[in-house]
């Protein structure tokens, strides 16, 4: 297999220098963080983090919708932002990471804002009609084009679908070798050519794309 090629979205000293500019200091965001570092597990990070905040608070968002939540690390940042009787539905295929996320919520006092389900996200994500404010997507790449039919009804006018790995470190400007990079530019081709959203694609971290349903 042909490995895909790697570019940084963001230069490092840049990262860095952002990263310096405020410092989460929640105790939970740093432990998520250091784990994810021991694992070599792949989480937004605190950059990416904090915009997820950010935009919840701008669309004054009260249930919000994950596909692929890993142990949490997202969601607790969405959960942040949310009024006290907010609601996240979390979605991931590992028991062992829905485990983690449980401890993490609750040790952050944000577990009764959450519902974690634990299996493939596509098939949970039928149980949940919506509507949502946001809706954020983290799962297996290649699966991006199949899951956009599914998502779209669930997200209210003036919502936002929000979707991580967009850039896919810079593999997308090549003609696709995998599976993962093919679904990623079919999705991108699906935002941008949908009469419903306007998108655009922050080049932060590796790459986040914002879509607003009209």
């Amino acid at each position: 297999m042909t490995a895909r090629p790697s570019l940084e979205i963001v230069h490092p000293a840049i990262e860095e220098y952002l990263r310096g500019l405020a410092p989460d200091p929640d105790p939970i965001l740093r432990e998520m963080e250091a784990l994810a570092e021991s694992r070599s597990f792949p989480i937004v990070g605190p950059l990416v983090g904090r915009l997820l905040a950010l935009l919840a608070h701008s669309i004054q968002a009260r249930r919000i919708l994950e596909l692929g939540s890993g142990y949490g690390y997202s969601a607790y940042w969405f959960a942040r932002a949310l009024p006290p009787d907010g609601e996240i539905v979390c979605t991931e295929y590992s028991q062992d990471n829905a485990r983690l996320a449980r401890q993490f919520f609750a040790r952050g006092g944000v577990r009764q804002r959450i519902t974690y389900e634990v299996g493939e996200a596509l098939d949970l994500v039928e149980r949940h009609p919506g509507p949502f404010d946001i809706v954020f997507m983290d799962i297996d790449k290649a699966a991006y084009p199949e899951a956009f039919p599914k998502l779209l009804p669930r997200l209210r006018s003036g919502g936002l679908l929000i979707t991580d790995n967009m850039l896919w470190s810079g593999a997308v400007i090549h003609p696709a070798a995998d599976a993962a990079t093919l679904g990623i530019q079919a999705y991108t081709r699906s935002l941008y050519g949908s009469q419903e959203l306007f998108t655009v694609i922050l080049p932060l971290r590796d790459g986040v794309s914002v879509s607003l349903k009209r």
